[in-house]
């Protein structure tokens, strides 16, 4: 498993968001971005294979997720068409889970376990 994760939980229904496109990127030299990585919540909301085990650094990441795709999927509209998290890890050796609660017109998240 990758030390980076992700789980969607979509609080309008009260189920994991399944199909929701994700980006991973690292925040280079100049505040540029630089892909990792990408791919999709499977049906449990879950994303555990962002990046190769042991290849985390101190950096800072970005995971950005497509919530437009997925609440259109849904047929809903939504304010916010993608959600972007930046968080720092200051810690390689750690697993660094972050959750999205996520609904048509708002969203948290926090570190996971």
């Amino acid at each position: 498993m990758s030390q980076i994760t992700t789980h969607v939980l979509d609080a309008s229904i009260g189920r994991p968001a399944a199909g929701v496109p994700v980006i991973l990127e690292i925040e280079k030299a100049g505040g540029e971005w630089k892909e990792l990585n990408r791919g999709a919540t499977d049906n449990n909301g879950r994303l555990g294979d962002l990046m190769a085990p042991g290849s985390l650094k101190q950096a800072t990441y970005r995971l950005t997720f497509d919530t437009r795709t997925y609440f259109a999927s849904r047929k809903v509209e939504t304010l916010y068409p993608q959600v972007s998290i930046v968080f720092e890890v200051r810690h390689a050796n750690e697993h660094y889970h972050i959750p999205l609660l996520l609904s048509p017109f708002g969203y948290s998240t926090y570190r996971g376990s």
